[in-house]
C-alpha cells in the first residue's frame, strides 16, 4: 500500500499542548512522519505521511482525547516528502 501525505487544518478546541503532544506521539507509535503546530487563528495545522489507514487511525485517536474537541477538518492531500520523524513545530 502507498503512502500519502495530507495537509489538515484542525478546528475546534484543539490549541492546547495536549493536542500537539498527543498528535506526535499518537503519530509517532504508527510511524507516522510529518510536524504540527498551532496557528494564531486558533486552528491547528498538521502534515503527515504514511499509510492512508494509519492517518485515519491517527484522527479516530485525537478525537478520542477528553481535552481535545474537533469540530471539523480541513484535508487536502499534498505531493509526499522524505522525513525521518514527526515533529512539533
Amino acid at each position: 500500500m502507498a503512502d500519502v501525505r495530507k495537509h489538515i487544518v484542525f478546528y475546534g478546541r484543539v490549541q492546547g499542548v495536549g493536542f500537539r503532544y498527543t498528535a506526535k506521539y499518537l503519530a509517532q507509535s504508527l510511524e507516522l512522519t510529518g510536524w504540527v503546530r498551532n496557528e494564531y487563528d486558533g486552528t491547528v495545522t498538521m502534515e503527515v505521511q504514511g499509510r492512508e489507514t494509519l492517518i485515519n487511525k491517527l484522527l479516530v485517536g485525537l478525537n478520542q482525547n477528553r481535552f481535545i474537541t474537533i469540530d471539523w477538518v480541513d484535508t487536502k492531500e499534498i505531493p509526499l516528502e522524505e522525513e525521518k520523524a514527526f515533529k512539533v513545530r
